[in-house]
């Protein structure tokens, strides 16, 4: 019998985009809470290194490395890459993360470079970092993928539907790459977070009618924490989800079953 715990992650080693707030943090936190070596990546530095040096200073030097990088450019995900095998020698578990919304709105008001830019931040880039990532996954025969979708891919909005439509893309990312990597003992799934209050969701909860709308309608009548997202990352980053792949996780406190026409 293997008595290894399950949600063990000592060995192993992470890389979290979009990681210096918010949602990507709080998993960075939690998997370095685990175990893992962790490498903290956003645009910024400073940021990253921050938050790097903060996990260094609970789980002891050389837990985390910062490095900076772009999801919109190919690049810098090859550097980030890169960066990380000199680091740690090798990617375990890979956190997709970061996204962008340029455009709040219907859609018959969106800018082709405005649907552009989402499409590319919140599929191709994941798309390329998975592709730098994978054949290493393979050759070792384990890996763990997580991509963070949202609960806004299973649902129309006239506010949000070009980032919708990015979320629900992902979600059949995971699917295809998990039947494409299975027989290779890669998983990949996702999570789907509700409304979180974090800066890059600050425009929907910061507005009294959506947030007092989506709390109602929430059978755990709240707004999602970063770390409510961060345990489900790790539960399918570990051994704990090993027969688990091709998945969503919905993470929204029950927001998605409930009919908000019914709720008092």
């Amino acid at each position: 019998m293997n008595h290894i715990p399950l949600f063990d992650l000592t060995g192993r080693v992470a890389v979290i985009t979009g990681s210096s707030r918010g949602i990507g943090r709080a998993i960075a936190e939690r998997l370095a809470e685990q175990g893992a070596k962790v490498v903290v990546s956003s645009r910024s530095q400073a940021a990253t290194q921050d938050v790097a040096d903060a996990i260094n200073s609970v789980r002891g030097s050389g837990t985390a490395i910062a490095v900076a990088a772009n999801i919109s450019s190919k690049d810098d995900l090859v550097r980030l890459v890169e960066r990380t095998r000199e680091s740690f020698g090798k990617i375990d578990i890979l956190v997709c993360n970061a996204a962008t919304n340029v455009h709040f709105g219907p859609l018959s008001t969106i800018k082709d470079e405005q649907f552009r830019k989402i499409l590319d931040n919140n599929i191709l880039s994941n798309h390329w970092l998975i592709q730098l990532v994978a054949p290493e996954m393979i050759t070792r025969g384990n890996g763990a993928i997580t991509l963070v979708s949202s609960i806004g891919g299973m649902l129309g909005s006239p506010l949000i539907g070009a980032y919708n439509i990015s979320k629900a893309a992902d979600l059949q990312l995971a699917r295809n790459l998990a039947v494409e990597l299975g027989p290779h003992n890669v998983r990949v799934n996702c999570v789907a977070p509700g409304l979180v209050k974090t800066d890059f969701a600050r425009a929907l909860w910061e507005n009294p009618r959506i947030a007092r709308s989506a709390e109602a309608s929430t059978p755990l009548r709240r707004l999602g924490e970063p770390d409510d997202v961060a345990g489900a990352v790790v539960y399918l980053s570990s051994d704990a989800a090993r027969y688990v792949t091709g998945q969503c996780i919905v993470v929204d406190g029950g927001g998605i079953i409930s009919s908000p026409a019914l709720t008092e």
